[in-house]
């Protein structure tokens, strides 16, 4: 498959003014690229034992909800605050302004699976490292965390030392 950041279209001051919003509806919507960049992520963590792929709200259901059916695992979404319908565990993180909190079922994973832990995009490592630190909490072992784009200038790479990080396209 060609070069996979073709198919990402960048939207100027989206959400908010400033902000270049990396905008993977373009990849979705291309058979042959959505097919490329979940195959990518199978060949990569297809040797390595995987039980559950866990997803981060909300385009990481897109891509973990495929890797989970291609790997033969199970899928668990971690999502904001207030979404999931049994009990969770939360866990905060710090934004520029503030904080946000992403939840996960408690009885989402069992005490030593090994889990891939995915998003579509890694900004500043804040919604990514809560995860993990979810994860951890209900006894998982990470094998690995990965995204399909990495915005390399925030360097929120630096809020997953520790894991094995992987990004199919850094900008």
């Amino acid at each position: 498959m060609e070069d996979l950041s073709k198919f990402i279209r960048d939207v100027p001051d989206f959400p908010k003014k400033g902000i270049i919003f990396k905008d993977i509806t373009t990849l979705l919507k291309d058979e042959k690229a959505f097919k490329s960049a979940v195959d990518i992520f199978v060949k990569k963590y297809k040797e390595l034992g995987i039980e559950k792929v866990v997803g981060v709200e909300s385009r990481g259901f897109i891509f973990g909800s495929a890797i989970a059916y291609k790997l033969g695992v199970g899928f668990v979404p971690a999502r904001k605050p207030g979404k999931l319908p049994a009990e969770t565990l939360k866990e905060e993180y710090a934004l520029e302004y503030g904080s946000d909190a992403v939840e996960i079922h408690k009885d989402a994973i069992k005490k030593g699976e090994k889990v891939l832990v995915i998003d579509d995009l890694l900004a500043t490592g804040g919604t990514l490292s809560a995860t993990c630190r979810l994860v951890e909490k209900l006894g998982g072992k990470i094998v690995a965390v990965a995204c399909l784009i990495e915005l390399t200038f925030l360097n929120g790479v630096e809020k997953l030392k520790g894991y094995d990080f992987y990004s199919v396209i850094k900008c």
